[in-house]
């Protein structure tokens, strides 16, 4: 495991919470690094991302205007700040990053390096 992420935990709806990744185990720099997240019963879906030099970033439409994610270059870190929070943010949150510029920065496929995962839950 490549990657370090942790802040997940259980929160009512509308609460926050604030995820970190550390990527200084990665044996390559990154390009972009992103969140993905998982929920019971679902496939992997695609949440934020960041260019790790330029920062520009990306995001689902469903998370847009809550969510903010953002990277220390200095420490080596990704976070993901999450805010009004809904039980359909429910899911176990993975960090990921690529080395190479990807042709779609929303495909898990094309990232090379994962976090354990971290859980979020949402009580409703």
């Amino acid at each position: 495991v490549q990657l370090q992420a942790s802040g997940g935990g259980l929160v009512q709806a509308g609460e926050s919470l604030r995820l970190s990744c550390t990527v200084s185990r990665l044996t390559f720099s990154p390009t972009q690094t992103a969140w993905f997240r998982q929920a019971p019963g679902k496939e992997r879906e695609f949440v934020a991302a960041i260019r790790w030099n330029g920062g520009h970033t990306f995001y689902t439409d469903a998370v847009k205007g809550r969510f903010t994610i953002s990277r220390d270059r200095a420490k080596n870190t990704v976070s993901l700040q999450m805010n009004n929070l809904n039980a359909e943010d429910t899911a176990i949150y993975y960090c990921a990053a690529s080395k190479s510029v990807l042709s779609s920065i929303r495909d898990d496929r094309q990232y090379g390096a994962w976090g354990q995962g971290t859980q979020v839950t949402v009580s409703s």
